[in-house]
């Protein structure tokens, strides 16, 4: 099977690109380097240096004639969402359609979409199941959430079937430190560095933070023929700042001073999602977050700063 990863070289999808790959898939990846890294790009998948805005994939998409679009190339700074939605929904919505077109015209059977549970179901207060209702909060999850029904819409009338992950809080080897950064890989530079964690509000608030490689295992699955539709990819299980504080102190067997700062705007309290749904295509997470955690550490460690 031929896929297409975009952002391929960025945290998730490089992780993808390499599981394609160990299942002898030829696998072609997009992505501009904006944030993904050339270090994260596994030299046996073909590579194109693109934005996905580009007028220029259409040609890529006609040279290669893949059998399925696997879109994780996007612009997922919330806060950048909220300064600039206009230049969000151009990346966001305008670089999903631009690639959708071209799949269009070269019969390509299915796209794999890197959704966002948390930006689309807001806050929740117990585990979310997909039928939840959408609450967006920001630019960033109405972009999102909007992907999810052209992806629908594209499935319906040109029959690219569908399949839309609303992934939890993703974390592991490769995470980027900077920019948009999840909390653990801000938390594991911090400590490695000997600098201060700082927690913005009082760190009561609650995420569910998946592993990168269950992560993968989804995307994976998502290829089999009988796979359509929403899927949330999660854990099930909240852990507050506080909780990830004391956690990744004792992995990393470091100590360090928690800063509390004022908290921000319109910020999410509570999310965690539910993924019966995906667990019963069988699927299954295999990482405790302990044991996650500790691997986080390991690979900023190495990565990083060049230790064990």
């Amino acid at each position: 099977m031929k896929i297409v990863v975009t952002g391929g070289a960025g945290f998730i999808a490089s992780h993808i690109v390499d599981a394609y790959l160990a299942q002898d898939h030829e696998v072609v990846v997009i992505d501009d380097l904006s944030s993904g890294s050339h270090d994260h790009l596994n030299p046996r998948a073909r590579f194109y240096q693109l934005d996905i805005c580009s007028p220029e994939i259409e040609a890529v998409f006609a040279r290669e004639k893949p059998d399925v679009l696997n879109h994780h190339a996007a612009q997922i700074n919330v806060r950048v969402s909220v300064e600039n939605p206009k230049r969000d929904q151009e990346i966001n919505l305008g670089g999903l359609l631009n690639l959708l077109e071209a799949a269009k015209k070269v019969g390509v059977k299915k796209c794999i979409f890197a959704s966002s549970g948390g930006a689309i179901y807001g806050e929740t207060q117990t585990p979310a199941d997909e039928t939840h209702i959408e609450r967006p909060l920001s630019p960033y999850g109405i972009t999102k959430l909007a992907g999810e029904k052209y992806l629908q819409f594209y499935q319906d009338v040109y029959g690219i079937d569908a399949v839309l992950l609303r992934y939890a809080n993703v974390y592991g080897p490769r995470q980027n430190a900077k920019g948009e950064a999840g909390v653990i890989a801000l938390f594991c530079t911090a400590l490695l560095q000997g600098n201060d964690l700082n927690v913005f509000g009082d760190g009561t608030q609650t995420r569910d933070y998946v592993f990168v490689e269950d992560v993968v295992a989804a995307n994976v699955l998502a290829l089999h023929k009988n796979m359509r539709g929403i899927f949330n990819v999660a854990t099930g299980n909240k852990c507050s700042v506080n909780e990830l504080c004391v956690l990744l102190q004792e992995v990393s067997e470091t100590k360090a001073n928690v800063n509390s700062l004022p908290p921000r705007a319109g910020e999410i309290k509570q999310s965690c999602l539910d993924a019966q749904k995906l667990q019963a295509q069988g699927w299954k997470t295999n990482s405790s977050l302990q044991e996650g955690l500790k691997r986080a550490v390991e690979f900023f460690r190495r990565f990083y700063f060049g230790t064990t």
